[in-house]
C-alpha cells in the first residue's frame, strides 16, 4: 500500500473511479481532473495497492474557509502561500475497495499534509447522508452551503487544524 501525489499517468483510472462513484452529473469532467493533477501541488493524493489506484482525495489550497464552486473548475492552488485551507473537491473510492476504511485513511493523510504545511484546516461540501461520516472524521457541520455544483443541495463541513 502506498499513498502518493497524483501524476498525469493516473488520469484514466482516476476518471474511471470518479464516474463510478458520482455518475456523469456530479463527476468532475476528465479535463478538469487533468487540470487538477497539473495545478494541485500538495493535496492530490492517491491510494495505491499492488500498482492499482483504489482511491483518491484531491482539492486545492485556497484562502476561503468554505468551499466555493470555482474550486471544482479552476483548481487555482495557493499552496505556495502560508495558511489557507485545503478545499476537497473529490474523495472517491473504487467500488471494489469500498467499506475498507480507505476514505478515512486518505482523510487522515490529508490532515497530516494540512498540519505539516501549516494550513488552517480542510473544507468540503457533502450531501446530508454523509454529514455523520465526516463528523466522525473530526469535521464540523457549518450548515447549508451556497454551492450549486451539479444543481444539488450541499452542506459545508470544516476540519480545523488545532496545532
Amino acid at each position: 500500500m502506498m499513498i502518493r501525489l497524483a501524476a498525469m499517468a493516473d488520469l484514466d483510472r482516476l476518471y474511471e473511479i470518479e464516474v463510478q462513484n458520482f455518475g456523469q452529473k456530479e463527476a468532475l469532467p476528465r479535463e478538469t481532473l487533468a487540470v487538477h493533477i497539473q495545478n494541485i501541488k500538495t493535496s492530490f493524493l492517491v491510494y495505491e495497492k499492488e500498482n492499482r489506484i483504489l482511491a483518491y482525495i484531491e482539492g486545492p489550497v485556497v484562502p476561503e474557509r468554505t468551499l466555493v464552486d470555482r474550486n471544482f473548475y479552476e483548481a487555482k492552488d495557493f499552496s505556495e502561500k502560508t495558511g489557507g485551507y485545503i478545499s476537497i473537491t473529490s474523495l472517491s473510492v473504487a467500488p471494489e475497495a469500498q467499506k475498507r476504511g480507505l476514505a478515512t485513511i486518505l482523510l487522515d493523510e490529508l490532515k497530516q499534509v494540512a498540519i505539516q504545511d501549516g494550513r488552517e484546516g480542510i473544507n468540503l461540501t457533502c450531501h446530508d447522508y454523509l454529514i455523520g461520516f465526516y463528523e466522525k472524521q473530526g469535521f464540523k457541520l457549518l450548515g447549508p452551503s451556497s454551492s450549486t455544483y451539479a444543481g444539488e443541495k450541499w452542506f459545508d463541513m470544516l476540519w480545523e487544524n488545532s496545532r
